[in-house]
């Protein structure tokens, strides 16, 4: 009997040697998967390129031990919700949401599958998190927004126009959540008065309101214009920055990627820094971490982008302390 089971055993013990688990099987038990849901990523392909390059450098190869699955809204927002559910569908491991309303469509699709926003405005107010320290939830990441970054704009373009009097602000009412849309209304008053400029709030719901809007601050006078954050304006920046300089309007936007597009300038904070960090969240996700229990960032890095080609076609000279405070110029 006990020769039996030795003989049995010894069977089984070769059985498995000879016969082990396919590689390709257990190559797949360790491959990660990410979901990256973008609103247009043809149109900022550094954002994306900038997330990649920060997990090589954590130690993931796409293709052998991760995968990422590509979810592209091609600049249609009311697409979000349908491929936050696909990547969901797919049981991918974590899901990267660019700024806010990836991260909402991304939150109303799941609540288990961790979610890490790269650059959302203001994650609380719009219900992404609980609070900032302890976010709860599966859901955590960045935040693009900070409190005295529309007073900045105006600062770094009252430097650069002299003596500018009237400035518009173009900004899309609905972009963010009420309580963050009245922090920055309230902000650039706050601003304009410490600065001696007088507002001309312009509204944009969508890209046909634009030729209204600039028609608007032409009437008004406005000698200068400063363009809020809204993912529809980085989504149709080309058009916008087309229009200022159409109406010789010098302007100053959140994000760089305007001035790629021919705009004058740009204040806000890094987001291919931002896109960078997501990576690292995404590391320590995968790692066994609780998105719930990692506190949610707020930027440390801004950057000021002047585009010289663009004021010498308005017949602006940057002045010398403004190009040395500059974190890049671009002269072509």
């Amino acid at each position: 009997m006990i020769g039996r089971k030795l003989a049995l055993s010894i069977t089984l013990l070769l059985g498995g040697f000879f016969n082990p688990v396919p590689a390709e099987a257990q190559q797949a038990a360790n491959v990660a998967r990410i979901g990256f849901l973008a609103v247009d990523r043809a149109a900022s392909p550094h954002m994306a390129e900038a997330f990649l390059q920060s997990l090589r450098d954590l130690g993931y190869v796409e293709g052998r031990n991760v995968v990422i699955e590509y979810r592209d809204a091609e600049g249609k927002l009311e697409r979000l919700p349908a491929l936050a559910a696909e990547l969901v569908a797919l049981k991918v491991d974590v899901i990267v949401a660019g700024g806010t309303p990836q991260a909402l469509a991304a939150k109303q699709a799941t609540r288990t599958v961790p979610i890490v926003f790269a650059a959302a405005g203001d994650p609380i107010t719009s219900r992404l998190v609980a609070s900032l320290a302890r976010p709860d939830g599966n859901i955590t990441g960045l935040s693009a927004l900070s409190p005295e970054l529309v007073g900045k704009c105006l600062e770094n373009l009252k430097q650069v126009v002299p003596g500018v009097s009237r400035v518009a602000v173009l900004w899309q009412p609905g972009a963010y959540p009420e309580g963050t849309e009245k922090d920055m209304l309230k902000g650039a008053e706050v601003a304009a008065r410490a600065l001696g400029v007088r507002l001309q709030f312009v509204e944009a719901r969508g890209p046909a309101d634009f030729e209204r809007a600039f028609s608007d601050m032409t009437r008004a006078r406005a000698s200068a214009l400063t363009v809020l954050p809204s993912t529809m304006f980085i989504v149709e920046r080309r058009r916008l920055v087309d229009l200022a300089a159409k109406n010789r309007l010098p302007a100053v936007y959140a994000y760089r990627d305007f001035v790629y597009a021919g705009g004058l300038m740009a204040y806000g904070a890094d987001l291919v820094d931002m896109f960078r960090r997501a990576a690292t969240y995404v590391d320590r996700i995968l790692k066994g971490a609780k998105p719930g229990d990692l506190p949610v960032e707020q930027p440390t890095k801004f950057e000021l982008i002047i585009n010289l080609k663009a004021a010498k076609t308005l017949g602006l000279t940057i002045p010398p302390p403004v190009l040395a405070r500059a974190d890049q110029v671009i002269e072509k």
